[in-house]
């Protein structure tokens, strides 16, 4: 369970980066509820990592900054009555997070225009409807 955080191949955050902190859950729960810290939070200060190269490192800094305090972006996980399954969950939510955050942006649209064939199709297709509609209506007498 404790090691390193893979993020993907090739990108793996370092356990001594990962800081973990331990709480009792809100809510209702059973005879142990008071006693067990169940609720994890886990912590990645982004900034000061060594596992970012510094595109990653700008990118996640830029897409995370709704989420970031002074650089450091928080994992809370308390929905399992088990310690164990919540670090769990919290690890998976932060890599799930960073691998989003990293990504490259995608590829650009490279606007094109419609053939000449296609349009003289839109054309043709536009004329015969409105001829069709046209020879729908009643014959008109003022003519």
């Amino acid at each position: 369970m404790p090691g390193p955080l893979t993020i993907r191949d090739g990108f793996v955050v370092p356990e001594h980066e990962l800081l973990w902190r331990f709480s009792r859950s809100s809510g209702p729960g059973g005879q142990s509820v008071n006693t067990t810290d169940s609720r994890v939070e886990l912590s990645l200060d982004i900034e000061k990592s060594g596992a970012f190269t510094d595109t990653q490192r700008r990118r996640a800094l830029q897409r995370l900054s709704s989420r970031l305090v002074d650089g450091v972006v928080t994992i809370a996980a308390s929905e399992h009555r088990s310690q164990l399954r919540n670090r769990e969950a919290a690890e998976q939510r932060l890599a799930q997070l960073l691998r989003e955050a990293v990504a490259p942006p995608p590829r650009r649209r490279r606007p094109t225009k419609p053939s000449k064939a296609s349009v003289r199709r839109r054309l043709d297709a536009k004329r015969n409807r409105g001829q069709l509609k046209q020879q729908r209506r009643e014959p008109d007498d003022n003519g």
